[in-house]
């Protein structure tokens, strides 16, 4: 890897962390079209990069947590779930779900189907996160256990899941926001621990590292604040048809599967 590939990857991983268009998806086909090698950096570097992605999140969401009981609490039994399954199908999520072109692909597309589906005769969308109870806190968390596989979107399965409940989409993206830190400090902690000698032992490749975080918590930090307001007033549309449009090139060109 060099330098302008970290900068394209922190681009990409800053894009699409908190779009629901799925950013383990994107870094996948960005490295195979940067042709980069898998390798225990690379997996690495990718750890690191979304741990840049957070720290955006906690300049701008970390004083509403801290100062809204009811609202971290119902973060928590939405995080439960997630960090559960996410815990006892770690190997096979890293194992079978991120080689699998094809379920990665179906996955990609499929979200998008529901995306354009359930905006072709949407639900009343009323309520804001302040009327989320503890029993829906736990329903989103078992939908957003689905984003395990790569094309799912964490923002994806919280926005329509919620959705379904009548939340309005730029309250459900506040909501995917929140439920994003623990949700991802977890998982970039048990990899940088699994990943920890590697860690210690490198001696070049922090420049690398670097660069990917600080473009990644450049970018996520403008898109996060983009998509509240953009699904204020906008659909989801969008995003599923960018998902197919995708979708299809990446057949074309023979990228994926």
């Amino acid at each position: 890897m060099n330098i302008l590939q970290s900068f394209i990857l922190g681009i990409v991983e800053g894009l699409t962390e908190f779009l629901p268009i799925s950013s383990t998806f994107h870094l996948i086909v960005s490295a195979r079209i940067l042709n980069l090698i898998s390798s225990d950096f690379l997996k690495l570097f990718e750890v690191v990069i979304q741990s840049g992605a957070i720290v955006a999140l906690l300049f701008l969401y970390t004083k509403t947590l801290l100062t809204d009981k009811k609202l971290l609490l119902n973060v928590l039994y939405s995080f439960i779930p997630t960090a559960v399954i996410g815990f006892l199908l770690h190997n096979i999520i890293k194992t079978i779900f991120f080689e699998s072109n094809w379920l990665m692909l179906l996955a990609f597309v499929g979200m998008g189907l529901v995306f354009l589906i359930i905006e072709k005769n949407p639900p009343v969308l009323t309520k804001n996160c302040a009327q989320l109870t503890g029993k829906q806190a736990v329903l989103i968390g078992l939908a957003q256990a689905c984003s395990v596989i790569p094309g799912v979107s964490r923002a994806g399965s919280v926005i329509v899941a919620m959705m379904l409940l009548g939340y309005r989409r730029n309250e459900a993206a506040k909501y995917t926001f929140l439920l994003s830190l623990p949700t991802i400090i977890a998982a970039s902690t048990l990899d940088i621990f699994q990943g920890r000698e590697l860690l210690m032992t490198m001696s070049d490749g922090w420049l690398l590292l670097g660069i990917g975080f600080v473009t990644a918590l450049a970018v996520a930090y403008f898109v996060v604040k983009w998509l509240t307001t953009y699904l204020s007033t906008h659909t989801l549309e969008i995003f599923g048809w960018y998902r197919l449009a995708l979708a299809g090139l990446l057949i074309l060109f023979k990228v994926l599967p």
